[in-house]
C-alpha cells in the first residue's frame, strides 16, 4: 500500500496542476493514465462502508444538495452522484490528501460537486462561503462517515498506526494544529487518565498514562513500547494492546468529539424539512454522541417524566428511523472488514 501511495502523490499533484494550467502533452491525458490515477485514488482510501444503504437512502431525496461532511476518498460521493442525478455534492474534508484524491475521482461530475477545506464542525461557515454553489437549492441531506480512513492508517508518515514506526503526529490535517507529541508534552496525568477511560481503556489507564508521560514518546514505536510496559502480558485482551491509546490520542489531537457535537448541531439547522441526516460511526464514543444528539432532537429536548407525558411544550426537530443502529451485512464484512464496527443512524428533519 505504501508503494502505491508514493506513486500516487506526485501523479495527483501533477494532474491537479494540469487542471489549473491546461499545460500537458496529449500523451499524459491518455485513457490509460486516467484509469491508473483513478484506480490509485480508489485504492489508497477505504472502500465505502454501507454504500448500498447510503445510495438507497438518498436516491429518493428531491433535487438539492447533499453535504458529504467527511469526504475522504469520495467513495460515497461517487456512488451518490452516479445513482442520483438530481443531487449535487458539497464535499468537506480537512485532509489535503483526501481532497486531492476526491478531485480526481469526481472529475467526471464537474458542476455537480465542490470540494471544501473544512471540518464538519465548521459546516455553517462552509455553507456561507459556498453559497454560490448551494444557491437556492435545499440541503436535502448530510452524510457523516466518522473516524479515520484506511489511507490515514496505512500512510506511516501520518503517525496514526502502531503498524509502522513514524513520528507521532496524528493530525488529520498535517499542516495545522498540534501533534500528538506536543499534546503529550502538555497534558497532565489526571487528564490523560480521563481521556483513556473515555475511550474504553479503564483497567490500566493509570499505569499507561504514567508510563507514557514519563517516557514522552516521539514515535509510534516508542508509544507502543510505553503502553506495553504498563500492561501485563497475562491481562492483554484480544487485539493490539495499544489500540485504544492510539484512538484516544487521535481523537484528542483532532478535537473529534467537539467537532462532532458542533457538526451535528449545525446539521440540524442547515437541513431542509424532509432532509436526511445519515451518520456512520465506528466506536462506542462516537456512537454515544450521535445517539444522544438524535435523541435530544427527536424529543425536542423534553425531559418530562414518560408516565406523565410531555407538559413542557417541547417540539421534536427530527424523527429517527429506528432506535437501534443499522449494521453491515456479513457479506459486506467479508468483503470489507472495516464494516464490522460500523453503526448507521438516520434521522429526517421535521417542520
Amino acid at each position: 500500500m505504501n508503494g502505491v501511495q508514493q506513486k500516487y502523490r506526485p501523479q495527483t499533484m501533477r494532474s491537479l496542476a494540469i487542471v489549473k494550467t491546461g499545460r500537458e502533452s496529449s500523451s499524459a491525458c491518455s485513457p490509460v493514465l486516467t484509469i491508473e490515477r483513478l484506480q490509485m485514488a480508489q485504492d489508497i482510501f477505504h472502500l465505502p462502508v454501507l454504500e448500498n444503504e447510503i445510495v438507497e437512502l438518498f436516491a429518493s431525496q428531491p433535487t438539492g444538495v447533499v453535504v458529504d461532511a467527511t469526504l475522504g476518498g469520495a467513495g460515497h460521493a461517487y456512488a451518490l452522484l452516479k445513482n442520483a442525478p438530481q443531487l449535487r455534492i458539497l464535499g468537506i474534508d480537512r485532509d489535503p490528501d483526501a481532497r486531492a484524491a476526491s478531485a480526481e475521482r469526481l472529475a467526471e461530475f464537474e458542476g455537480r460537486v465542490r470540494i471544501v477545506d473544512a471540518t464538519f464542525g465548521q459546516l455553517r461557515d462552509a455553507l456561507e462561503r459556498n453559497a454560490d454553489f448551494v444557491g437556492a437549492e435545499a440541503i436535502v441531506g448530510v452524510l457523516m462517515d466518522l473516524g479515520v480512513s484506511s489511507h490515514q492508517l496505512d500512510d506511516a508518515s501520518r503517525g496514526f498506526s502502531f503498524r509502522a514506526d513514524a513520528p507521532l503526529d496524528m493530525r488529520m490535517d498535517p499542516t495545522r494544529g498540534e501533534t500528538a507529541v506536543q499534546l503529550l508534552s502538555q497534558i497532565d496525568q489526571h487528564q490523560f487518565v480521563r481521556l483513556l477511560r473515555e475511550n474504553g481503556e479503564s483497567r490500566f489507564a493509570g499505569s499507561i498514562a504514567k508510563s507514557v508521560l514519563e517516557r514522552q514518546p516521539q514515535t509510534t514505536n516508542e508509544l507502543t513500547e510505553a503502553v506495553e510496559r504498563a500492561v501485563p502480558m497475562a491481562a492483554r485482551r484480544r487485539g493490539h494492546v495499544a489500540t485504544r491509546v492510539f484512538q484516544a490520542l487521535r481523537i484528542a489531537v483532532n478535537g473529534e468529539e467537539a467537532e462532532l457535537a458542533n457538526g451535528l448541531d449545525a446539521v440540524l439547522d442547515a437541513l431542509a424539512v424532509g432532509g436526511l441526516l445519515v451518520v456512520i460511526s465506528y466506536h462506542s464514543g462516537e456512537d454515544r454522541v450521535v445517539k444522544s444528539a438524535l435523541h435530544e432532537a427527536a424529543t425536542g429536548g423534553c425531559h418530562c417524566a414518560p408516565e406523565l407525558g410531555c407538559v413542557c411544550g417541547a417540539v421534536p426537530r427530527v424523527v429517527v428511523f429506528k432506535a437501534s443502529a443499522r449494521l453491515a451485512s456479513q457479506s459486506e464484512i467479508d468483503r470489507n472488514p472495516r464494516a464490522r464496527s460500523a453503526r448507521l443512524r438516520v434521522a429526517r428533519k421535521l417542520p
